[in-house]
């Protein structure tokens, strides 16, 4: 993992009693999609914005675009291509280097960590990049499904260890997490259940990695499970916008302690129709340090 942070030369510019302001968006590339990144910001004024899918190794990875938009410190793991993680802060932060799983033993830079200076005092902030699966839906016939779920299982067990040593306190998790886990995460539960992202067995490993870090849905938080709530429309799509056939594979989760900070929430839907457009949507939660 590679990291850039300024410290004293460029201090924070947030206010203690504000929220902390959090955004998590599958990029799609991060040097094409450059450029939307200011209107990102524009659009959220985020404090923090937590990237997948950045497609860039760490050496050729945009610093002084991202820079100039106000983000002094970051810390990158990418590669070329496909995947990549990145978090970009404007407060300082330590990262977490040994203390989180090579997940299924790849080193294929899916899941960055770090511990933000917030306001109310220290967050520790996790960005995951769960593999998509493929298109087939069995384990034996897709190797690519069988990591996701491998994958998974490996976080809920990591969760699960966490709780056993005390629990999550003060965290955040955030990410591409590649699964719409409820009825109205997608926009036909019956059509899409034989449908990699909204099969039985991936909505009950995501719901039990879930309940084995005791995370708090922040989405849902405000949006209840009965209404419709989707950050992705896909590419195939002739008008993503008058077919609305979206599913929510974007998610930010909360430590218990945290929940009660919840203050707000936006899914920036008008992203999707910006030119050159990833097919995820930037996602935002305002959290009371």
């Amino acid at each position: 993992m590679a990291v850039r942070k300024k410290g004293a030369e460029a201090p924070a510019v947030i206010q203690a009693a504000r929220p902390l302001r959090i955004v998590t968006w599958n990029i799609n590339s991060v040097r094409l999609r450059l450029p939307l990144l200011a209107d990102l910001v524009a659009a959220l004024s985020p404090d923090v914005i937590c990237l997948q899918e950045t497609k860039c190794p760490d050496e050729h990875f945009p610093h002084e675009g991202v820079e100039a938009l106000g983000f002094a410190h970051r810390a990158i793991r990418g590669m070329k291509g496909y995947n990549g993680v990145a978090i970009l802060s404007k407060l300082p932060f330590a990262t977490r280097d040994g203390a989180d799983p090579d997940w299924c033993g790849k080193g294929d830079c899916r899941h960055l960590a770090v511990e933000i200076d917030a306001p109310g005092g220290a967050v520790e902030l996790h960005d995951f990049y769960i593999p998509a699966g493929g298109d087939i839906p069995d384990r034996e016939k897709n190797i690519k499904f069988a990591h996701k779920l491998d994958f998974v299982a490996e976080a809920t067990a990591w969760s699960a260890q966490r709780k056993a040593a005390g629990g999550f306190r003060r965290a955040v998790l955030v990410g591409d997490l590649n699964i719409a886990p409820l009825e109205h995460d997608v926009w036909s539960h019956k059509q899409l259940l034989d449908v990699v992202s909204h099969t039985p067995i991936e909505t009950a490993a995501l719901t039990a990695m879930m309940a084995a870090g005791e995370w708090h849905d922040a989405l849902r938080h405000f949006v209840p499970a009965d209404q419709k709530l989707y950050t992705w429309w896909s590419y195939r799509a002739a008008d993503w916008r008058a077919s609305d056939r979206g599913r929510r594979l974007d998610h930010m989760w909360v430590s218990p302690d945290l929940a009660g900070g919840l203050r707000s929430h936006t899914v920036l839907k008008d992203a999707r129709g910006w030119e050159k457009a990833s097919d995820h949507v930037p996602v935002l939660i305002e959290v009371a340090t």
